[in-house]
């Protein structure tokens, strides 16, 4: 379908952000008329994680009114709207399904196509909101539910070729902060901590380090972590140098890992260019891990884009931006699709 612009309306809803976009692509220039995005921070923070109960009654809370704000933010009345595009999975049901109902609702009565999107697509794809890339890439996915290496060779060609065995590695900063009771997210509170203390200090293991692939396993690391925990008191400096051997511990783990990943990535796509590798989900707006990976730039030959910080996050205008390259080759859902 080729028409001159194409304006999508992205929801994401899969886990605690609820978030609305409105992304216009005319010729090949992309840009995002609105992006609200909802924390529930506020209301899971107590439980030192996700309750999917409450996350799914907060999304249902505000839905229409980020789509009535996204809509006031891009100046836009919803007839200039050509598609409907919604996460569809992986995520939480509760939430999932919010999103996924306003989404079929809004095609339904705007007449407009609905088109279903997998989370992880967004993922991949949120680059092309800031950055024109070519295919294929390599994706370094680390957020709180997934932490992976996928090799985008062109749209809705994907190979993963690494994946974490247990936790993913936003789960591990959580889990890792709950247990030195630095509060919810965890990630931002290690990092911080992090840079005031001894990251020699403890020798913290690295799960599947020497193994040529590219997986990961991080529940070891969170275990021991817990008994050196158990055994010492919970001092100021004790959180600050746990802090700092738990990022170095990581940033080394992903250094090796990405190394692992790269050579994978030589031997699954014969390209004699330079490799470019995409990191996204929240963990990539971690600094340390962002340094370490820059290191391997001129040992590889291969150059990290990072998205920005909004667009690292769980956001819609990912989402709008899949249903913007699905839109262009007419790959539309039927309003009986069931998100999973």
């Amino acid at each position: 379908m080729t028409k001159k612009i194409i304006r999508v309306l992205g929801i994401e809803s899969s886990c605690d952000e609820t978030s609305v976009s409105i992304v216009e692509k005319s010729g090949e220039k992309i840009r995002v008329l609105a992006n609200i995005v909802k924390s529930q921070i506020d209301i899971h923070q107590y439980y030192g994680g996700v309750v999917p109960e409450l996350a799914a009654r907060a999304h249902s809370d505000v839905i229409d009114k980020l789509i009535r704000l996204a809509m006031d933010k891009a100046k836009l009345s919803l007839k200039k709207i050509d598609a409907i595009s919604a996460t569809a999975g992986p995520g939480l049901m509760g939430g999932l399904l919010v999103g996924v109902v306003a989404g079929k609702t809004l095609a339904y009565v705007l007449k407009r196509p609905f088109i279903a999107i997998n989370h992880l697509e967004g993922h991949a794809l949120s680059i092309k909101l800031e950055s024109e890339i070519d295919y294929p890439y390599l994706l370094l996915l680390v957020s709180g539910g997934h932490t992976e290496f996928t090799v985008i060779k062109k749209f809705n060609s994907y190979k993963r070729i690494g994946t974490t065995i247990d936790d993913a590695l936003g789960e591990a900063f959580d889990k890792t902060a709950r247990l030195l009771k630095l509060g919810y997210p965890g990630g931002p509170e290690i990092e911080k901590y992090a840079k005031l203390g001894d990251k020699n200090k403890f020798n913290l293991p690295k799960p599947l380090i020497n193994e040529k692939n590219c997986h990961f396993s991080f529940a070891g690391l969170k275990s021991s972590v817990a008994n050196i925990v158990a055994e010492n008191r919970c001092t100021e400096k004790f959180k600050k140098d746990m802090s700092a051997s738990f990022q170095e511990t990581i940033n080394q783990i992903i250094f090796v890992k990405s190394k692992n990943a790269i050579q994978e990535y030589k031997r699954t796509i014969k390209n004699k260019d330079k490799i470019k590798i995409v990191v996204a989900g929240g963990v990539a707006a971690n600094q340390g891990i962002r340094n370490s990976l820059k290191k391997l730039e001129e040992i590889e030959n291969c150059e990290f884009l990072f998205p920005s910080i909004k667009y690292c996050t769980d956001n819609g205008a990912m989402i709008a931006i899949a249903g913007i390259e699905r839109f262009e080759r007419n790959k539309f859902n039927k309003l009986n699709f069931k998100p999973r």
